[in-house]
C-alpha cells in the first residue's frame, strides 16, 4: 500500500490530466469512422477503430514522457506504424480472385496516425485524418461502385 501511495505522491497530475485530455481526443475523433464501419458490417468497427486510436496516442505519449531525444520518439512511432500494419494486414482477405478489406486496412493504418497526431497536439493533422478517412469511405464508395456499373456496361 506504501508503494501505491509513493507512486500517486509522484505523479505530476497536470500531466496525468493532459494525457487523458489526449487520450479522449483521440477516441472521440475515430468514432465516425467506426461507425462507419460498423454500419457498414464491416470486420473492423465501434470497438477497433477507437482502441487504435487511442493504443496508437498512450504508446507514443508514452514514449514522448519516458524517452527525452528525437531518436527515441522516431522510433516509438516506427514501432506504432509497423505494429497498426500487421493489424491491417489481418483485415485482407482473399477469395479466389477478390481481394477484399484493403480500405478497412488502409483506415485502421490512417487510425494510428490520427493517434499520433494527437499525442504531438497536431490537432489540425488529426482532424483532417478523421475527416478524410470517413468522407472516403462514406462517399468514395458510391463513386467506387457507379464506376463498378460502367465497367459492366461498356467491358472496353
Amino acid at each position: 500500500m506504501d508503494t501505491l501511495a509513493a507512486a500517486l505522491g509522484s505523479i505530476e497530475w497536470r500531466e496525468a490530466v493532459d494525457h487523458l485530455v489526449h487520450l479522449g481526443i483521440a477516441y472521440l475523433l475515430a468514432l465516425p469512422t467506426a461507425w462507419n464501419r460498423e454500419r457498414a458490417e464491416r470486420s473492423a468497427g465501434l470497438r477497433t477503430f477507437p482502441l487504435v486510436s487511442i493504443g496508437a496516442c498512450a504508446y507514443m505519449l508514452t514514449g514522448m514522457s519516458v524517452f527525452s531525444n528525437q531518436e527515441a520518439h522516431a522510433r516509438v512511432m516506427y514501432g506504432i506504424v509497423a505494429g497498426i500494419g500487421f493489424i491491417g494486414g489481418g483485415a485482407i482477405l482473399k477469395r479466389d480472385s477478390t481481394v477484399t478489406g484493403t480500405a478497412t486496412a488502409a483506415s485502421l493504418w490512417n487510425t494510428g496516425a490520427l493517434g499520433v497526431a494527437v499525442a504531438w497536439q497536431h490537432y489540425e493533422i488529426a482532424l483532417v485524418l478523421a475527416a478524410l478517412n470517413y468522407l472516403t469511405l462514406r462517399f468514395v464508395t458510391t463513386f467506387k461502385e457507379e464506376a463498378g456499373k460502367r465497367e459492366e456496361k461498356d467491358p472496353g
